[in-house]
């Protein structure tokens, strides 16, 4: 063996950095985007949290976010987004577990996932105009079962507060679960179940031992990708109740827009650091989450 000249080492790396170089060129315009549009206003937000109107460091706007008003739109934001997701990753995910043991080329299949790609998508005031028409003081079913002796509203339902906006996310939130926890039951081996019936489990016990253990990481994954998507709507809720409930989103547009209170905007970043350090906490966990379900469903 003979050992290589400098000259040669030189070259060698230089047409090492060069391939490294072409082979990472497409990812420029993906850098520069979101560097312009992700990284740029987080550092404004950042920086806009601990400063007051004339640029000078302080921590007010940070103690003033989670005290009063603000305190309580982070506890209502937060248990409005743990509600949706909850019922949403429970109710997809029977769902998506209906869908998969149907017919693998079926109807049904193809339609439930064709819409549950449209509907994960359908939110904003296009949403809440639908739900207003239908379930709004006059919309149609509203009516319809006013018709048949069954006032909604009189029996205490309302679409304008907690419990209507509840309803609403939970729309999306079944399909988005759909989406992103169909993965995970089709990566379950038939070799598993058949392994689980020939030593005598029952279908109980393979579901308490085999499947549930392995499904549980995605399902708590899933369920955390669906709180992150509730916290930070914004356009539906307002839409529905034009701030009346006291979301975190709602407080930030309020405050920056100037609204309300005028000169407040440093507050506003101050909320929405906040919201970045619960979105950044929950998918923290969550790609953990996705690499515990990774060691059996890859």
């Amino acid at each position: 063996m003979t050992a290589e000249t400098p000259t040669a080492v030189r070259v060698g790396m230089a047409r090492r950095a060069t391939a490294w170089v072409t082979a990472h060129l497409g990812l420029v315009p993906f850098l520069v985007y979101t560097g312009v549009f992700l990284g740029a206003p987080v550092v404004m937000v950042v920086l806009g949290a601990f400063q007051d109107n004339d640029g000078v460091f302080t921590t007010d706007n940070i103690t003033a976010a989670f005290k009063d008003q603000f305190g309580r739109s982070f506890a209502t934001s937060i248990e409005l987004s743990a509600l949706t997701a909850v019922l949403g990753a429970v109710l997809g995910a029977v769902l998506a577990q209906a869908v998969l043991a149907s017919k693998e080329d079926g109807i049904l299949r193809k339609v439930v996932s064709s819409a549950s790609g449209v509907l994960a998508n359908f939110g904003g005031v296009p949403l809440a105009f639908a739900f207003i028409a239908t379930l709004g003081s006059i919309g149609i079913v509203t009516k319809a079962l006013k018709g048949l002796g069954f006032d909604i509203y009189a029996s205490g339902f309302n679409l304008f507060n907690f419990t209507g906006i509840a309803i609403v996310y939970v729309y999306f939130q079944i399909p988005l679960m759909v989406i992103v926890f169909t993965p995970a039951l089709e990566g379950m081996r038939e070799q598993w179940r058949e392994a689980a019936a020939n030593l005598g489990a029952t279908k109980w016990q393979y579901w308490r031992h085999i499947a549930g253990p392995i499904l549980l990481p995605p399902f708590l994954a899933s369920m955390l990708l669906l709180f992150a998507n509730a916290f930070s709507a914004y356009a539906t809720a307002y839409a529905l109740t034009s701030g009346v409930v006291p979301l975190v989103p709602i407080q930030i547009g309020s405050l920056v827009s100037g609204n309300v209170v005028a000169d407040q905007q440093n507050l506003g970043k101050a909320l929405g650091l906040g919201m970045i350090v619960v979105v950044a906490l929950v998918m923290a966990f969550y790609n953990w989450m996705q690499r515990r379900a990774s060691r059996w469903l890859g």
